[in-house]
């Protein structure tokens, strides 16, 4: 079977740091997989709170998760501090992507632990349908398309 192998752009849009919580082990010792969706969703929120704003409203628009993809390289343990690289993917005139490169620091060496993507779509929780990407949010990505 194919591992799936992701690869992060060089489009660096933010970079915010995680300490490990004992909730995210598992009986394996290490972060469980469940966790990690919450790590890379708490490291969305951050990323959008630098801007002042969250997944509820960004100009007007709701962001939602299509998709989820996780290649882990390491374990992750209780006592780390996760430092994740949010880059931004694709950019459509309705959703975008997003690439989570997922580090530690033991012992003064640099741990890869995971790589990460979410499909992100933006929506309108009135209307209950998909919206248009606000400006704002294009240009926040890096995104130079008008699509209007």
């Amino acid at each position: 079977m194919a591992r799936i192998k992701i690869v992060i752009p060089e489009k660096k849009i933010a970079t915010v740091s995680i300490p490990v919580r004992i909730y995210d082990i598992n009986y394996g010792n290490h972060v469980g997989n469940d966790s990690f969706v919450s790590i890379i969703h708490e490291a969305r929120i951050q990323w959008l709170k630098q801007y002042n704003f969250s997944e509820l409203n960004i100009n007007g628009a709701a962001v939602i998760m299509r998709g989820l993809s996780v290649e882990f390289k390491s374990e992750a343990f209780y006592g780390d501090v996760l430092s994740i690289e949010i880059s931004s993917g694709e950019i459509s005139a309705l959703s975008f992507e997003l690439f989570y490169r997922i580090t530690t620091t033991r012992n003064d060496k640099s741990i890869l632990i995971a790589h990460a993507k979410t499909d992100m779509a933006c929506f309108d929780y009135t209307k209950k349908k998909v919206m248009p990407v606000p400006i704002v949010l294009n240009e926040i990505l890096g995104n130079n398309t008008d699509f209007n």
